[in-house]
């Protein structure tokens, strides 16, 4: 909720559609923080709702939000489309599970429901690696969502942005935007990652899993 909203006692508005996923990207809010390698999470729902034809503009839950009805799967074309949520946490990385709790109570959806995508220092720049379990392996965000959700178990997309920093270098690098010799790799990764996304959306975990794991 806004800070007008606060003042005088406005609700945030209603879903539009009622969601059965719930995709979230994870990263820093604010201008200072917008193309850097921590906020992946953030591009690729950008790109996500780009692909819907929605805008994250609506603020709810703390985070910035939209529904839409996924474009029927040109394999499956008579299956009914699913509603997926999209959204991108208002909050700092550290306290992702803020919004992210929020934003399943909105939904009334369970951690297995949602995707979580975000960066990983561990995956080579634009290596996608989807799971349906884990640790938060040291990043903080995930680690938050954990701590909020009370469990390890929900969908996660991790998405490779490489490790090319000196010894103790890790949180500059991480808060640093891509190399101009990157860009070409990132684009490839945040189109297949916003792939992954509408698999998970359609036909959920497994399939996600068996079509976009790579390298």
């Amino acid at each position: 909720m806004s800070w007008l909203s606060r003042l005088f006692g406005t609700a945030p508005p209603p879903p539009a559609l009622a969601a059965t996923r719930l995709i979230v990207g994870l990263g820093n809010p604010g201008p200072d923080y917008v193309g850097t390698r921590h906020n992946a999470g953030f591009m690729v729902v950008d790109r996500l709702a780009a692909r819907l034809g929605v805008a994250l503009d609506a603020e709810a839950a703390q985070a910035f939000v939209a529904e839409a009805v996924v474009p029927p799967d040109p394999e499956a074309p008579d299956a009914s489309p699913p509603v997926v949520a999209v959204a991108r946490p208002l909050t700092w990385m550290n306290r992702s599970g803020q919004a992210v709790g929020a934003l399943l109570d909105r939904y009334g959806l369970a951690p297995a429901e949602m995707l979580v995508v975000y960066d990983d220092l561990a995956l080579p720049l634009g290596a996608l690696r989807i799971r349906g379990k884990g640790s938060h392996g040291g990043h903080n965000g995930i680690r938050s969502v954990i701590d909020a959700v009370g469990s390890t178990e929900f969908p996660r997309l991790r998405v490779g942005v490489g490790n090319s920093f000196p010894s103790g270098g890790q949180v500059d690098f991480v808060l640093s935007p891509f190399d101009d010799d990157e860009r070409d790799a990132l684009d490839a990764a945040l189109e297949a990652a916003a792939d992954a996304s509408l698999t998970f959306a359609r036909h959920g975990l497994d399939a996600a899993m068996n079509r976009h794991n790579r390298r």
